[in-house]
């Protein structure tokens, strides 16, 4: 009986260390150019490479969502391993986790300015928008955009009018959201985005301009779009890890050294039609900056905490991101 049950147990012990065994990964990222270092990575293979190097076979899922609620609800579940989105959702999850699965970052994707397109010529500040108006974003009141509006309306009104705008703001991925503002004629009078599809706004529709920049609200340049996983699956697969890192880390180079190939790699991966010319000028500008450092996010973290977003009250950004010599010192 004594061996029976040794064997029983053995085998148990097989099936769990094979349903944690290294080398698998899966992503999910969201839409536009802030999620250009994975695009890199996946087009270049270099989380494959990397693994081999840690002495593991890395096999890759790429998974695409639109929005924070979205991207939360799959890491939860177990449906995909890292995270891509704003640093609202971050927070909120690294709140809601904490002490129990402890979802942190795991690293930046770059700083980028996002900016509150509107097509509505009435619409000079946040202040004139109406009831009539629809604000479009990637996750009401859970997107990196929807906290970024709430600190400027907050900083318009006071901290206690933060949710102001809210009941004014719509859930819609940010490609229909740009078709909207590009084409007119609809309930959507405004898109708080991101790189190309802001830009792209701003070029096809001479009514669009710009009524918000993230980098005036948080204060200079910032990490909006990060990478998050759970403490479990870090713990789980070192060796997979440290690959993912390490290929993010190659991409940010490859991106700043060399912008038209990080260009073609983007129109590739997304099969997007977006002029090539105008993702350059995103690329080139002083400021876009690739790094997987976080940079600037603990302004948003502790507003969060200070409107009651959230419980805990981070003290410093390592309190929501895990430590790593890769990611040095971020901010």
């Amino acid at each position: 009986m004594t061996l029976l049950k040794t064997a029983v147990a053995a085998i148990a012990l097989s099936f769990a260390a094979g349903a944690h065994a290294e080398g698998n990964l899966r992503i999910a990222q969201q839409y536009g150019v802030t999620y250009l270092l994975l695009n890199i990575a996946q087009e270049q293979k270099l989380i494959e490479k990397y693994g081999k190097q840690n002495g593991v076979d890395v096999k890759v899922e790429w998974t695409q969502l639109s929005g924070g609620a979205a991207i939360n609800d799959a890491l939860l579940s177990g449906a995909i391993d890292i995270a891509g989105a704003g640093v609202g959702p971050l927070v909120t999850l690294w709140d809601r986790t904490k002490g129990r699965q402890n979802v942190k970052g795991v690293a930046a994707l770059g700083s980028f300015p996002y900016y509150l397109v509107s097509n509505n010529p009435k619409v000079k500040s946040i202040a004139d928008f109406t009831d009539k108006d629809r604000i479009a974003l990637p996750a009401v009141t859970v997107s990196v955009q929807s906290r970024i509006l709430q600190m400027a309306v907050a900083r318009q009104w006071g901290d206690k009018e933060f949710a102001r705008l809210d009941k004014i703001t719509q859930t819609l991925p940010h490609p229909d959201a740009a078709a909207a503002i590009i084409a007119g004629g609809t309930e959507i009078s405004g898109h708080f985005g991101t790189p190309p599809f802001q830009e792209q706004e701003l070029a096809q529709n001479p009514n669009a301009h710009i009524v918000l920049n993230s980098y005036e609200v948080q204060g200079g340049p910032s990490s909006s779009t990060v990478l998050y996983a759970t403490e479990k699956y870090g713990k789980e697969n070192p060796k997979t890890y440290r690959a993912f890192l390490q290929a993010l880390a190659e991409a940010a180079d490859y991106a700043t050294k060399n912008p038209e190939g990080a260009a073609d790699i983007y129109l590739k991966v997304n099969k997007s039609k977006v002029d090539r010319a105008l993702l350059l000028k995103v690329f080139r500008s002083p400021e876009t900056q690739f790094r997987i450092a976080p940079q600037n996010t603990l302004t948003l973290a502790q507003f969060m905490h200070r409107v009651g977003a959230v419980k805990n009250k981070p003290a410093a950004w390592t309190d929501y991101f895990f430590a790593d010599p890769l990611i040095g010192q971020g901010g």
